[in-house]
This record gives structure tokens, sequence and C-alpha cells, in this order.
């Protein structure tokens, strides 16, 4: 009985020379030395940031808890971060500080909130693990500001003043000179050989819009092309054809052309039945197009605007047809399907500056060639950025940052 006794009062003993050692030896959790809170800059006035130094206890057990208040006095009972110790430093060279920044107002009730303005919030920041919870002693506070300007993206504003700026000098050279000079696109200049083989065949011209609505800028691109083809048309006296899947589109396609064929002094050839809703379904619509081709053989097909899976079965039925086809399209799951099957292809943008190109409007014009030099400034400098980053020089990516 006596060595049971004897025993318990040792393991007793152990146990707590134990917890002792812990908790005055090395493994006892030393929080950070400081703690701040401020009110992040260059944002709309929703967050506020937190800083605070490494502490030597951070290890993957061990977590950083914050909890917030909008009294000074408490109670600190809404958490609105917990992170592994060793996670979330800040940016930069310098991984001494945490960082993180805290929408505090999303943690509160606007009835909770104290009026008349944006108020204070305080924080307080733990460290826990399974053994032991410390605080800081400090309570850090900040209020929320609004900044008139965000200063990180200095950058961007500043290109963006240097590329309005170069689209308005073209804007002007180009009104002084109309033949400003603009990269050959070889199926823009088909356009003229197309009509000419359609007329001297006496057949028709059948022009085929995407599916997309009026919403869409390749629509109004393919729009834009149709006013200049309709206009070649009608001094040509051929016949054409333009095949809708929207309604919104066919309305504005009958009174561009309408327009193209006043402009062109034949308001007179104008049919408007000749630009009419084929279907108002994909699969009907390439039905009733395919359908169309088969019968009426027409001479030339342009195919302009967004495309889908019916892409492949127009063009190929065109192509069988022996029809000159041209497409235009910023599909780029679509364009394989348009270049094999098609005599021309408009890749990409070539679509949005099909406008330019056949108008030589100084408007268009002047942009479109201010895009070209903005492009190749772009490529310039990435070039460069390269080449200087595999130095270690790095500052061109600073300047390019988004922010």
């Amino acid at each position: 009985m006596n060595k049971i006794l004897l025993t318990f009062i040792l393991s007793i003993l152990v146990l707590h020379n134990t917890s002792t050692a812990f908790a005055v030896g090395g493994n006892k959790l030393v929080p950070p030395s400081d703690f701040q809170a401020f009110d992040t800059p260059n944002d709309d006035g929703r967050s506020i940031s937190l800083r605070w130094p490494s502490s030597p206890s951070e290890s993957t057990e061990v977590e950083y808890v914050v909890y917030v208040s909008i009294r000074k006095s408490g109670p600190f009972n809404t958490e609105v971060l917990r992170i592994n110790s060793n996670t979330m430093y800040k940016e930069g060279s310098d991984s001494n500080f945490h960082y993180v920044e805290i929408k505090p107002e999303l943690f509160f009730n606007k009835e909770s909130v104290v009026t008349g303005g944006k108020p204070d919030y305080f924080f307080k920041l733990f460290m826990m693990s399974d053994i032991e919870n410390v605080a800081i002693k400090n309570i850090a506070s900040a209020t929320p500001k609004g900044n008139w300007f965000n200063w990180k993206k200095l950058n961007n504003f500043i290109i963006l003043i240097a590329f309005s700026t170069l689209v308005l000098l073209f804007i002007e050279h180009a009104k002084k000179n109309p033949n400003l000079y603009l990269r050959k696109i070889s199926g823009l200049d088909a356009i003229d050989e197309a009509l000419g083989r359609a007329t001297e065949m006496g057949k028709p011209v059948l022009f085929v819009h995407g599916l997309n609505g009026m919403g869409s800028i390749s629509t109004i691109a393919a729009v834009n092309i149709l006013g200049k083809i309709a206009i070649r048309v009608a001094e040509y006296d051929t016949t054409l054809k333009v095949s809708n899947i929207d309604p919104i589109v066919l309305s504005v396609s009958q009174e561009v052309i309408k327009e193209s064929y006043l402009e062109a002094g034949r308001p007179d050839a104008y049919v408007e039945d000749n630009v009419f809703m084929a279907a108002s379904e994909q699969f009907p619509y390439v039905a009733a197009v395919s359908g169309i081709m088969l019968r009426e053989k027409p001479a030339a097909n342009f195919f302009m605007g967004y495309f889908y899976a019916e892409s492949l079965i127009l063009a190929e039925t065109g192509a069988a047809t022996g029809a000159i086809q041209i497409a235009a399209t910023d599909s780029y799951t679509q364009l394989p399907f348009f270049i094999t099957t098609c005599d021309y292809t408009l890749i990409g943008e070539e679509l949005y500056a099909a406008s330019a190109y056949l108008s030589r409007e100084p408007l268009l014009l002047g942009s479109l060639r201010a895009q070209d030099i903005g492009k190749g400034i772009i490529i310039a400098v990435l070039v460069l950025g390269a080449v200087l980053a595999t130095f270690g020089i790095d500052f061109i990516s600073l300047i390019l940052k988004a922010g």
C-alpha cells in the first residue's frame, strides 16, 4: 500500500515539473512585439490593413486569430481572421511581417454599427495552439477612409493618356491624309472580285450573319461590312440576300441596306424580302441557309459575325456549290473550319478593322492606325523587358504592373 501511494506522489511531481518546464522553457508561446491597424491606402474606404512582426514561436501547429469590436472595451467575440502562424507575409523582400486586409463591415449588421460616419474598429490579436492561448497586449484601432485616387494605378493612367493622345493625333492625320497606309487585308480586297463574278454569272450574293445579337461587337462589325457590300451590289445591279437569326439584327440589316442603296443612287433596286429571317434556332437556321445555297447557288457567300458549331456545315455547303466564300469571325474555335473551306478568312480583329479599311473614314482610320502603333510599342517593350529581366533588371515589369 505504501509503495502504491509513493508511486502516485512521484507521478504527480513529475507531471508538475514537466508542465513547469514547458511554461518556463523555450516552448512557451511568444506573442509578436507589435500589432498595428491602419486604413488601407488607395482603396474605396471599406478596408483596414493589419500588420504585425513575426514571432519566434511560429509553426504549423500555431495559429493567429484576430477578433474585432466596435468598442475598445469589447467584447471581442467576432472573429475576422484565422490563419496558420507562418503564412500571409507582406509582399516583397521583407518577410518578417504579416500583412492582411480586412473588411470589417462584412462582420457587423448595419444596426450594430455606430451611425454618423464610419466607426472606429478595434482589433485584438491572439496566438493559439492546442496547449496555450496568448493575447498581444495592445489593441489596434483604425477607421476606413476612401481615397480619391489609387496611386498604384498611376502607371495605367499615364499609359491611358499616352494612348489617347496617339489616337487623337492619328485621327487628325487621317483627316488630312485619307490614303493613310493600312496593312493589306486580302479578304476585303477580294470583295470586288466576288461581287464581279456574281454579276457576270447573273447569280445572287448571299450574306450570312452569325448567331449573336446586336449587343455583340462582332455583329456590329459585320453590319458595317454589310453596308459597304450593299453599296457595291447596288452599283453592280446584283441581287443581295441576307439571312438573319435575330429579329433585331434583321431590322438593323434592312435599314443599313436601304441606306446603302440610297447612297448608291439605286433606292428602287432595294427589295425588302431579300433581307429575311431564316430561323430562330441554330440548326434550323443552318438547314434553311444550306437549302438556299443548294437551290439558288449564289456565286459569292459572305459569313460575317460570331459563329458556333454551324460554321463548318455552312462553309462546306457553300464550297460544294462552287461559290467564292469570304468569312470573318472573332470566334477562334471556328476559325480552322473557315480557313479550310473558304477562299479568304478575316481572322479575329481583322473583322473589326474591315469598316475602317473599306470606308476610309478618318475617325475609324486614325483609331485603327493608332492601335497598330500602340501594339508595336507594347511588343517592343515586352521584348526589351524580357531581355532586361534575363539580366536581373525588372523595372519594366514594375512600370507595367496592373496595380
